[in-house]
């Protein structure tokens, strides 16, 4: 599986990275919101897994940005979030097609196991 993950936190995202690779998947990596959106828009990702709390440009901004150009749901974005989101905003990012929340800190087995879920119903 093809993964996008953006998240300004270099640790985790070396981590995230590491993990998918030995697991087998293929893993694009950038801690730069902008770039992150630009590479969404791109469209060669299976799944975007997207932080919320970002410098400059948010994962909140990005999930607008993207929803100004039409759905988000064929992205396959997963938000990954440290936040304090509530869930009426969780249901209200899935309802703009955002394909689930999963929340940090994050157990790497909890990641994997939603990446397996993901590829058996698509």
């Amino acid at each position: 599986m093809n993964i996008l993950l953006i998240d300004d936190n270099q640790e985790i995202t070396d981590l995230f990275e590491t993990t998918l690779s030995a697991s087998g998947h293929s893993c694009r990596v950038t801690n730069d919101g902008k770039e992150g959106l630009e590479l969404i828009k791109k469209k060669e990702s299976d799944i975007v897994l997207l932080d919320l709390a970002m410098p400059k440009l948010s994962g909140e901004d990005i999930l607008k940005n993207l929803l100004k150009d039409g759905p988000i749901i064929d992205y396959n974005i997963y938000l990954v979030t440290a936040s304090v989101v509530s869930e009426k905003e969780i249901k209200d990012f899935i309802n703009s097609g955002v394909a689930g929340c999963l929340r940090k800190p994050l157990r790497l087995d909890d990641l994997l196991d939603t990446l397996q879920k993901h590829r058996i119903q698509n």
